[in-house]
């Protein structure tokens, strides 16, 4: 068995991962959608006056930070199938990334109920109240003046838990799924163990540029919309 190190195997693993980012990028990009809605509706609740919708969102999120990541996603692979079988429904024919999805959405959601609460809260209320004094309806005053505000503020902590998701989900191997994670383990088990460190160096070359690339891009894009509000701000 070899057990040298050569180079050579790590621009070999590079191509035969790279095909297999698409999935690791589709359950990260079904993931944030789901989760985003799933967040905006609890931060309403946290939000709202209602003192059970608050206390029931925050204990959702409670408990989904409680989670380590690797036994939510047991949970909702192994559970969600045995309780519906209760009602009679059989799910073993349903996709594995179906399950994925699920566990990710709930665990973005409960980081973005608190991203867009705590980014609403962070927006003075008196520029609510200018706005709707001059004759904007208060959806024209969210919308124009609140939303936008409120956006710029959320933006580096959405990149933050964007980057956490994409780490996070190099879990779904563990179920089976064959994203750039599970084909590293298959490289390897392909080749008996033998050249692990450099299918892994391949693997971490890749997260690091997507994670560069991410954190560049809503660096950027936070820059962008700043001078917007400072401009906003000024008017």
């Amino acid at each position: 068995m070899e057990k040298y190190f050569d180079a050579t195997y790590i621009w070999q693993s590079f191509s035969m991962l790279l095909p297999f980012l698409k999935v690791t990028f589709l359950v990260s990009i079904l993931s944030v959608i789901f989760g985003t809605i799933l967040g905006f509706l609890l931060a309403i609740m946290k939000l709202s006056g209602n003192p059970f919708a608050k206390k029931l969102a925050n204990a959702y999120t409670t408990a989904i930070r409680c989670t380590p990541s690797i036994v939510l996603l047991f949970l909702i692979y192994y559970g969600v199938p045995a309780l519906s079988e209760q009602f009679g429904v059989n799910l073993d024919q349903v996709d594995k990334m179906v399950f994925i999805v699920i566990t990710f959405s709930l665990q973005f959601a409960a980081a973005m109920s608190e991203v867009i609460r705590s980014s609403y809260q962070a927006i003075d209320k008196g520029q609510f109240e200018a706005a709707v004094s001059v004759g904007l309806s208060p959806i024209q005053a969210y919308r124009r003046i609140i939303f936008p505000q409120a956006f710029v503020v959320a933006l580096p902590n959405f990149g933050n838990s964007l980057l956490e998701l994409i780490k996070e989900g190099s879990l779904a191997y563990t179920i089976g799924l064959i994203d750039v994670m599970g084909k590293a383990s298959l490289i390897i088990d392909g080749r008996y163990n033998a050249h692990a460190l450099e299918t892994y160096i391949a693997l971490s070359v890749i997260y690091w540029v997507i994670s560069i690339a991410i954190e560049q891009t809503f660096a950027k894009l936070e820059k962008i919309f700043s001078k917007g509000k400072q401009v906003l701000k000024t008017t």
